[in-house]
């Protein structure tokens, strides 16, 4: 089947028009009629082959939903016509520890929705900027947000279920002080998940002109991190801190802030290495500096359950497909509040 689909060839080229094939559905795959696709910071980090190993033609996007077209013979918890969604993960070994435990981000058999290897041409997954896609059923996800929530529901699948899975799995919640360092695609998520849990959001911004919108989101409180004071006002208070920064920066300023046995999460994937931090702002309060990687799609589904009962979408600006280059020049100025969603039907 071919479909009309947005990708490069090369890390020189623009993005642009191109003709891409999707396999037959087969017993247990899910055809899905796109209808919006997040615009993720990685799609365009792997693109212009700024991460090793880009396969071309590459055509990104991991933050899908749609409709299902289609289903395999031997499919039974999606039926054409449902809302549904697509994440980062279209396969994996499903038999080792990790897929086991629900946790397939970590299988080291792990297929991205692009950029991995499969038997499908090219010979590598080619990704949501695109009319329609095929999935195995296990990594298909319900959509209960209203359809008319549904493009605002796109980035939920990556920035999402990035924040979801550390403030869960350390236990975000009443009683809890969690900071959210920075205010962006992923950290506006993390603010309002974070409060929906419970717990006391801290968002740490380098600009006084984000103030308003982090409390807007539902921080409790704002701090500029530039401002010396205001950061030591917060000294050994914070249970978890959530840093979604992708850019190298000082991570002792903000592991100083965590209370004994706190823990800092990074999110945030940088091109180069973060400063070294000093050891001892771990040895002395027993501290933890640790990393998250989207999340599994169990806890996928149950971030989508927990998004769709507190009425929580990301903020988002809507672009037509020939707009793509325009949002990522955009997107690396940090121009967008806070997330790009591509309308599939400007394809």
């Amino acid at each position: 089947m071919v479909v009309k689909a947005y990708g490069t060839q090369a890390a020189t080229l623009p993005l642009e028009p191109m003709d891409i094939t999707r396999r037959t559905v087969g017993a247990h795959d899910v055809q899905i009629e796109i209808l919006f696709c997040g615009i993720c910071h990685s799609d365009l980090h792997q693109a212009r082959s700024e991460w090793a190993g880009t396969l071309y033609p590459c055509v990104p996007g991991h933050e899908i939903v749609g409709r299902v077209a289609e289903v395999g013979a031997h499919v039974t918890a999606h039926k054409p016509g449902d809302l549904v969604g697509v994440g980062c993960i279209v396969d994996s070994c499903r038999h080792c520890a990790e897929c086991d435990e629900g946790l397939e981000n970590y299988c080291d058999g792990m297929v991205g929705t692009y950029n991995g290897q499969t038997a499908d041409p090219p010979g590598h997954t080619l990704g949501g900027y695109s009319q329609q896609v095929v999935v195995h059923e296990h990594y298909v996800l319900k959509i209960t947000h209203p359809e008319e929530q549904l493009a605002a529901v796109a980035p939920l699948l990556c920035a999402g279920i990035t924040t979801w899975s550390p403030l869960r799995h350390w236990g975000a919640g009443p009683g809890r002080k969690v900071g959210i360092v920075g205010i962006g695609g992923l950290g506006h998520m993390g603010i309002k998940l974070a409060r929906a849990l419970g717990a006391h959001v801290v968002a740490f911004t380098t600009s006084e002109g984000k103030r308003e919108d982090a409390l807007k989101l539902g921080a409790d409180e704002v701090v500029v991190s530039r401002d010396a004071e205001a950061m030591g006002a917060h000294a050994q208070s914070f249970d978890l801190i959530l840093n979604t920064v992708a850019a190298p920066h000082d991570l002792d300023a903000f592991l100083t802030l965590l209370k004994r046995d706190g823990t800092m999460t990074l999110v945030g994937a940088p091109a180069a290495p973060h400063p070294s931090p000093n050891v001892f702002n771990f040895i002395m309060r027993r501290r933890s500096l640790a990393g998250s990687m989207i999340g599994g799609i169990p806890e996928t589904q149950e971030m989508l359950d927990f998004c769709a009962e507190h009425g929580i979408t990301a903020d988002i600006e809507m672009i037509r497909a020939e707009e793509i280059e325009t949002a990522y020049e955009r997107m690396l100025k940090g121009d967008v509040k806070y997330r790009f969603v591509m309308d599939i039907a400007t394809m």
